[in-house]
């Protein structure tokens, strides 16, 4: 058994960033963090870096030129995967938007799969609609958008392998079938919602843990109709996503959402299309080519379509446009979104008994080398 001693930078811990910390690593988990001169074993020097936990990005459309709507294969997921790595990324649900149900079934299956080959960082599925509001569609296609009865849920929940997160519009689902899919395992979001405050309260009553992509499709705060973000921000036990681009939301709000929130309840996504990672620019959805200008990602009817956003881009403009010290944005890209997820203690920290994922960053905010359970 081989023993690598991570050592020579500044190690995010507990405490924060720590210079005379070094990390064991077993069999892909961490044996311990040490301090002082490294033990005896492989030596992987730093060089002064910054290791922090491999990011978490609950929110992965497509990346390396792939869609997932448009490919559901196990290869597709893989290569999606593959790049979002390059920018630090260490595990991500594969996302799918509004489809058909034979198109969801596929992708739970190559999921599933993807999961039992090992396919480096995939944890599981998130299945963003079809159960969505026409008014806050977005970019997705409002004629694949329902009701889900029993037999669908059940569907929707099937993956037995992983994480399944399924954003929906509360004022569109009944608060049973809400608790039928959290029963069933399902992590339950609310997003492109056209609800009032109280439909959005009476979905978090239903077991609704999170939002997606705060601010983003979904009835704004108002003095007197508080709506979706009212609801977000007022609810202590919540969990919201942000896509930090500096596009789909004003930073101030984000600043707001952030002193709302209670530390730990923002997380950081990209809702990546597949121009991340890839040389093309454009891609197709619905029919539709979809071009990224300027690294803006819109419809033909000018609506956002994702993004083209990667996460170490994402921690750089929580750093840059909110202020935010280093070690709080590594932690909204790797230790809430896991804790998000269920899976808050086994990934996402830099500690004893956790996996080997692991970031390596320069000064920039750069990704130089990374370790998915021990293997770079």
């Amino acid at each position: 058994m081989t023993t690598h001693i991570f050592h020579n930078g500044h190690v995010l811990t507990e405490r924060g960033f720590e210079r005379d910390a070094c990390v064991v690593v077993e069999e892909g988990f961490i044996v311990a963090v040490l301090h002082g001169e490294p033990p005896t074993g492989d030596l992987i020097d730093l060089d002064g870096g910054y290791l922090v936990p491999g990011f978490i990005d609950a929110q992965v459309n497509g990346g390396g030129g792939v869609l997932f709507n448009n490919d559901t294969s196990v290869e597709a997921i893989a290569a999606i995967g593959r790049a979002h790595r390059r920018f630090g990324t260490a595990g991500f649900l594969p996302t799918l938007i509004s489809d058909d149900a034979a198109v969801m079934q596929r992708a739970i299956k190559a999921t599933h799969d993807a999961i039992g080959q090992g396919v480096p960082g995939v944890l599981g599925i998130h299945l963003e609609g079809p159960y969505l509001a026409p008014a806050r569609k977005g970019t997705h296609d409002d004629t694949k958008f329902r009701v889900p009865d029993a037999d669908e849920i059940a569907m929707a929940t099937s993956l037995d392998n992983g994480v399944s997160l399924i954003t929906l519009a509360p004022e569109q689902v009944p608060p049973a079938s809400i608790r039928a899919i959290v029963e069933r395992g399902g992590i339950v979001a609310a997003g492109h919602t056209a609800g009032s405050y109280d439909e959005i309260r009476a979905g978090i009553d239903a077991g609704i843990t999170g939002f997606t992509h705060l601010y983003n499709a979904m009835t704004p705060l108002q003095g007197r109709e508080p709506g979706a973000v009212g609801a977000a921000l007022e609810d202590d036990d919540c969990w919201c996503g942000v896509i930090v681009d500096g596009v789909h939301v004003h930073p101030a709000s984000l600043r707001v959402a952030l002193k709302a929130k209670p530390r730990g309840k923002v997380f950081l996504v990209t809702d990546a299309m597949p121009m991340v990672g890839a040389d093309d620019p454009s891609f197709d959805l619905y029919g539709e080519t979809i071009i990224a200008v300027d690294g803006v990602v819109r419809n033909a009817a000018g609506a956002l379509a994702g993004s083209a956003l990667d996460m170490a881009s994402a921690v750089r403009n929580s750093v840059h446009l909110l202020g935010l010290p280093l070690d709080e944005a590594c932690r909204m890209a790797a230790q809430y979104p896991a804790e998000f997820l269920g899976i808050g203690g086994e990934r996402g920290r830099i500690a004893a008994g956790y996996r080997a994922d692991l970031v390596l960053l320069d000064g920039e905010v750069r990704v130089q080398r990374s370790w998915i359970g021990g293997w770079e």
